[in-house]
């Protein structure tokens, strides 16, 4: 496919059919004149102009800019959190800076040492120069909202047009967020390259961000932020949990203080549309670029004719912008970059994965399939000899604790004790456990990992949300006996203070990932023997020992397997290890809706992934699809794998001690593929081969590294030496073999 023109061509524009009788952006009768439309579903909330070009208190527009909130390169890196006049009641402006600024820290190292303001970070221009500069980007930003009719669906939209963009040149850039985050989960990664490159940035929580819902005094975010009632907020509640009222005074009668997470519990699995949300995204861009260069000569002078448009994005975001190319049928997408995502595999066979030469096996795995048997092992894994730390330190969280190592402990026991690990002394129980994640797509290289994975609480958090997300169950479904609530110091379940909920929109992530007393919706565990408590305080009934919840992790595991840990079928009736069979097949089948197939059409792709992800393992993801695309669409491909050493799935641990001496920031290999993709598209220039990126570690005293140099992660290369090169052969079993290089 070339490139689209870069000069305006009105006769260019043509007809997208959104669906039956409705028309995108021109009008549907064949003579008649183009007509700017919005997007079937949209409805536009406010247009705001951030005109700030120097920082500021970040209360007034006036005194924000699109990307910092007015904050600049120093508040974004500060410590000390922006304070708001009422802490009860901020203000919309209010919450949008402070999410700015955490979703911001939340997906990049901010510190200096780890290369913000020097490498990356909003002061350095576009093609690398190192300003004295603040970073602000003036410009104008239209919040939307899209939804299904239901109610629920309530994806949130911001499209960011930058005073610096170009007409005569016009391009878009799509971000979804990553993870679970709300509307600026991707302002640090494609926001900040997209508008340093002048382009519209088109901004969507994909269905998933901070829809917290309160049961107990039935309040809800509004997509803008504020907090309110139910009644009040109306059509702007960005969740409400589906109960009436009565099943509502049940429901807090016997689960009292539990809370609503959206992506879990709107009943949407909002996965399935992650890619068909990105592309209403971009036509909205289309729709505001129109609505504010039109004119009455030419009302319709942009469309995916004329303007360029990348969707790049990482993690649940990279994952996002995947599935709409796949989707993308009208020819919205020019170009893809897809950093660390995850690629919910519909097949392990049709395709190998060598690496060093050696065969990998248990590749191609979803997602609800290795986080939930790594919720089941993960934990008596960190304490294999073969991930032994003498260091105290994050990265060693579980082992250099005492008190977590007697637990994990005792996850290894209750295990063995279900013939689930073999071993008679904890060493060799977690060996075993070690093993069967070795065989599932983990390697050694995540070995010393999954203490401080688990220990963060990333299985506990995903198998609790993912699940309930796939099979559409409601808030009230006591799934696997667990809900979500915020806890106090000792893991039980207390009501969200008014503070908390005020500020929510800012504070949260969009994941249960509170702990004890912080204040945020934590996974809980209903049937903790003596009461429920905070998955990391929980006696599970078949043990009756702290084991971090074995009986949650059973269960929620045989909800993706379709039977129990004895391989037995499941039934109608559910107990503390074991869902219901209905229950099973529910998630099974949501599971279905979110695969990919494969097919990118030709789009050019670039993948970008840290080797050493524990999160989302490359032998699950993106290997995997590398491989499996190359089968799908053979010699018509244009993707590139980008496979990066010493990068793991999140650049905002890298602060943390232990991650900044072994790791480099991925970061800085998703924006050189965006700057590969730029040049591509404008310029047809080549995109790099396949290849291994060899990094080095700061190394150092771990919480004490060295500055991160460019010595540290050398650039991307166009064609890359031949013991690094990614590529395929014809394995014996008559399938294609991605080759890594070790």
């Amino acid at each position: 496919m070339m490139p689209k023109p870069s000069t305006l061509h009105a006769s260019a524009a043509r007809l997208t059919p959104l669906a039956a009788g409705t028309c995108l952006l021109v009008a549907c009768g064949g003579g008649d004149p183009p007509v700017n439309r919005l997007p079937q579903g949209v409805t536009v909330v406010s247009t705001t102009t951030y005109a700030a070009t120097t920082p500021g208190n970040g209360t007034s527009a006036a005194t924000q800019d699109l990307l910092t909130a007015g904050l600049g390169r120093i508040g974004l890196a500060a410590a000390a959190v922006p304070v708001y006049a009422d802490p009860l009641n901020p203000t919309a402006l209010e919450l949008r800076r402070n999410a700015i600024y955490s979703n911001y820290r939340g997906l990049v190292d901010f510190t200096a040492n780890g290369g913000f303001g020097r490498l990356y970070g909003p002061n350095v221009a576009i093609d690398g120069t190192v300003t004295a500069g603040e970073g602000l980007v003036p410009g104008r930003e239209s919040l939307a909202v899209l939804d299904d009719g239901s109610g629920r669906k309530q994806t949130v939209m911001a499209v960011q047009v930058p005073d610096s963009f170009n007409t005569a040149r016009p391009c878009i850039v799509l971000g979804p967020s990553s993870g679970s985050r709300g509307v600026y989960g991707a302002i640090g990664t494609s926001a900040e390259w997209g508008l340093k490159q002048g382009c519209a940035v088109a901004l969507t929580d994909a269905g998933k961000g901070i829809g917290l819902y309160d049961p107990g005094d039935d309040s809800v975010n509004r997509v803008d932020g504020p907090r309110a009632a139910r009644s009040a907020a109306g059509a702007l509640a960005h969740f409400v949990a589906g109960l009436t009222d009565a099943a509502r005074t049940a429901f807090n009668a016997a689960l009292p203080n539990r809370l609503g997470v959206k992506q879990a519990q709107s009943q949407q699995n909002p996965e399935k549309d992650w890619g068909s949300d990105t592309l209403v995204a971009a036509r909205y861009a289309l729709y505001v670029l129109n609505e504010r260069y039109g004119d009455a000569q030419n009302p319709v002078p942009f469309t995916a004719a004329n303007t360029l448009v990348i969707a790049g994005s990482v993690s649940n975001g990279g994952a996002a912008v995947i599935r709409a190319a796949e989707l993308d049928g009208d020819g919205l997408i020019d170009g893809v970059v897809a950093g660390e995502p995850v690629t919910e595999m519909p097949t392990a066979s049709g395709y190998a994965i060598q690496f060093a030469g050696a065969p990998v096996t248990g590749q191609g795995k979803t997602l609800a399939d290795f986080v939930t048997l790594g919720n089941l092992y993960q934990p008596c894994a960190a304490l294999a000899p073969a991930a032994a730390m003498a260091e105290v330190s994050v990265f060693n969280l579980i082992r250099g604790n005492a008190t977590l190592t007697a637990i994990a402990t005792n996850r290894c026991a209750g295990l063995a004790a279900k013939g689930l690990v073999s071993g008679a002394t904890t060493d060799q129980r977690a060996a075993d456990a070690l093993a069967k994640l070795r065989a599932f797509g983990w390697t050694a290289e995540h070995d010393l990992m999954h203490s401080a994975h688990y220990g963060l609480g990333n299985g506990p958090i995903l198998s609790a949300m993912y699940p309930w997300a796939y099979g559409r169950f409601p808030l009230d479904e006591n799934l696997c006996n667990t809900s979500f609530a915020a806890v106090d110091a000792t893991g039980s379940p207390v009501a969200m203070t008014a503070a908390g909920k005020a500020q929510s929109f800012a504070l949260q992530n969009g994941t249960a990932n509170g702990g004890a007393g912080n204040n945020l919706p934590a996974v809980v565990y209903n049937n903790s023997v003596g009461g429920a408590k905070l998955w990391s305080f929980a006696v599970s009934p078949s043990t009756g020992v702290l084991d971090f919840g074995l009986d949650a992790a059973l269960c929620q595991r045989a909800l993706v397997t379709g039977v129990d840990e004895t391989g037995a079928a499941l039934t109608a009736t559910a107990t503390s290890t074991r869902p219901t069979a209905a229950q099973s097949a529910a998630v099974r089948a949501g599971i279905a809706e979110v695969l990919v197939n494969g097919n990118l059409r030709g789009k050019p792709t670039l993948i970008v992934a840290g080797r050493s992800d524990a999160l989302i393992p490359v032998n699950n993801n993106a290997r995997a699809y590398t491989a499996f695309n190359q089968v799908t669409e053979g010699s018509a491909s244009r993707l590139r794998y980008i496979e990066v050493t010493n990068a793991q799935h999140f650049d905002g641990f890298l602060p943390f001690s232990g991650f900044d001496n072994r790791f480099v920031p991925l970061h800085v290999y998703f924006n050189q593929a965006m700057d590969a993709m730029w040049a591509h598209l404008r310029s047809g220039t080549a995109l790099p081969f396949s290849q291994v990126v060899r990094t080095t570690p700061r190394g150092g005293t771990p919480g004490a590294a060295p500055a991160l140099t460019t010595a540290h992660v050398p650039a991307i290369a166009a064609t890359p030496a031949l013991g690094s090169a990614i590529g395929f052969i014809a394995t014996a079993g008559s399938s294609l073999a991605i080759t890594v290089p070790d």
